[in-house]
């Protein structure tokens, strides 16, 4: 049995506009009761919304088949056992995967960890008071490290963005929690229920979903929808130092090489 962690944007959508071939993926997993787990960098939206977002492009999934780096994000913080004062930069979702763990946001001072994700609300004030409270030995907890995201008017600044001018301020380097770190990666595969080598990591990214697929064990297969392209992957390549197991035009591609390989 093969299970599948599948990236989300670039790879099922790009913003607001669905990518081809990306429904009939979905269901193709659905019909043969292949296990899979969609994984996502993003900790703005809960895994609720994500599937609405889904639903908009014919994509239907239930929450539970969502994993974002907020949830995973709220379970390192729950292993720690340290404390549970949040400091927190970021959005809803977030702010939800915290309190849904226990978490209290802003409930002492200094708090026990910063926990930052993307916030479109960033300001000075928000990276003064986080610096202060690392510089009182808060544990510095970074959600994901992508520092460009995609968007319908073009790229715009990310939660690494965000974290770099923290990080320079403070002296403090973060937990990253987000691809391709192991950290999120292990909890995805122990959510899948398979041994790491029966996994496929497919994604549009080489530095954060394919890295995050081979650190970890699992198979690869990169699609050529949204950072990576035709045009770039060889360069892209080159620049993460990993190389995927697959390289796919798309997810319809993708279907026709795994069967080919005997996957189904």
């Amino acid at each position: 049995m093969n299970g599948f962690l599948i990236d989300l944007d670039g790879t099922l959508y790009r913003g607001h506009e669905p990518i081809p071939h990306a429904a009939t993926f979905i269901q193709w997993l659905q019909q043969h009761q292949l296990p899979y787990l969609l994984v996502t960098n993003n900790s703005s939206r809960t895994p609720a919304q994500v599937a609405e977002h889904l639903l908009a492009f014919g994509i239907e999934v239930p929450e539970a088949a969502v994993y974002t780096s907020s949830q995973a994000a709220a379970k390192y913080l729950t292993e720690q056992r340290r404390g549970r004062s949040v400091h927190m930069v970021g959005e809803a979702g977030l702010r939800i995967a915290l309190e849904a763990s226990g978490f209290d946001i802003e409930g002492t001072t200094p708090p026990d960890y910063v926990v930052q994700g993307i916030d479109r609300s960033f300001t000075y004030a928000k990276l003064t008071e986080a610096v202060r409270h690392l510089k009182a030995g808060a544990t510095y907890v970074l959600t994901n490290p992508d520092r460009m995201l995609p968007s319908d008017g073009g790229l715009m600044p990310g939660a690494g963005s965000l974290a770099a001018s923290i990080t320079a301020a403070s002296g403090v380097e973060p937990v990253v929690i987000g691809k391709p770190s192991p950290i999120i990666m292990a909890y995805a595969i122990e959510r899948l229920g398979l041994p790491a080598a029966d996994v496929w990591v497919i994604g549009d990214n080489v530095h954060t979903d394919i890295r995050g697929g081979v650190v970890s064990g699992c198979r690869t297969a990169l699609v050529l929808t949204g950072v990576a392209t035709a045009d770039n992957v060889h360069e892209q390549m080159a620049s993460a130092g990993v190389t995927p197991d697959l390289v796919c035009d798309d997810l319809a591609h993708f279907i026709a090489q795994f069967t080919r390989l005997g996957g189904i």
